[in-house]
């Protein structure tokens, strides 16, 4: 039996503000660099992002965001690079879908932006649908659930049904539990373990819980978030096994090469 790794998509930030690498590649040379060294390391997906969503993030207008996006995505698309853009903006979706990208990462699922669907709808990209309760700067007051791995589970399927009415076709949703996303400690960690439900709903499921916060608490006080990378890397060989398609992470070698050591753990001859 040979066991498979999941896919790495490489977080590129183009925004001054990031909680973890803000500033870091807002230069467009220094970005392009950035995701050709990622796809060398392993990722198969730049994720590009233009809005900070760490938590007390103020919003940009979308002028602004497009005018981030573009010179990078531009070029990336040129190159041949797979893309995502994450982005909660409908406007921001469909000028980059008419760059070419083949991916929209909503971190909102639909709900930052009533006309999202109707332009995912529209046009030939996949669709990556996370749980959201609110902006960044609400959604640390909305972590308060009854069964938080029901209660997202239950609110990704309620947004699932909003995005096939709108006609969004379902073999091009991806599901994102949203880690980090009004979301305390416990929550992740309690979605983590049970994230063979998200997986068991019949989409491809993206984690994202590189550098966040609740990894974060594992380590002394006062450390930077790009010191997080190896709890990052831990995590997702606990849930290589579980089906999960694809992490987003900011180091993809550090994550390939120890997916690749558990890939290698696992094969046995049949």
């Amino acid at each position: 039996m040979v066991a498979n790794p999941s896919a790495l998509w490489g977080v590129l930030n183009v925004t001054p503000d990031s909680f973890s690498d803000g500033g870091d590649f807002v230069n467009v040379d220094r970005a392009l660099e950035r995701a050709r060294q990622m796809v060398s390391d392993g990722a198969s997906v730049i994720d590009v992002g233009a809005e900070s969503t760490r938590p007390g993030a103020g919003r940009i207008d979308a002028s602004q965001e497009i005018s981030r996006l573009t010179p990078v995505v531009t070029e990336l698309v040129a190159a041949g690079i797979q893309v995502s853009v994450d982005t909660m903006r409908a406007e921001t979706a469909q000028a980059m879908i008419r760059l070419g990208v083949p991916i929209i990462n909503d971190v909102s699922g639909g709900l930052a932006d009533p006309d999202m669907f109707g332009v995912i709808a529209g046009a030939d990209v996949d669709y990556v649908l996370m749980h959201w309760r609110g902006h960044s700067d609400q959604m640390d007051s909305l972590a308060h659930y009854d069964d938080v791995v029901g209660d997202v589970i239950s609110e990704l399927l309620a947004r699932l049904d909003a995005s096939k009415e709108a006609g969004i076709d379902a073999s091009r949703i991806w599901i994102d539990p949203g880690l980090g996303f009004a979301k305390d400690i416990e929550h992740n960690w309690e979605l983590c373990r049970h994230i063979d439900q998200f997986v068991a709903m019949g989409y491809p499921v993206l984690v994202g819980a590189s550098r966040k916060r609740f990894l974060g608490a594992l380590l002394p006080e006062g450390h930077h978030p790009k010191d997080r990378d190896g709890v990052a890397v831990a995590l997702s060989v606990s849930l290589a096994g579980s089906g999960v398609s694809a992490f987003r992470v900011h180091e993809p070698r550090l994550h390939h090469e120890a997916l690749e050591v558990w890939a290698k753990s696992q094969n046995t001859e049949e």
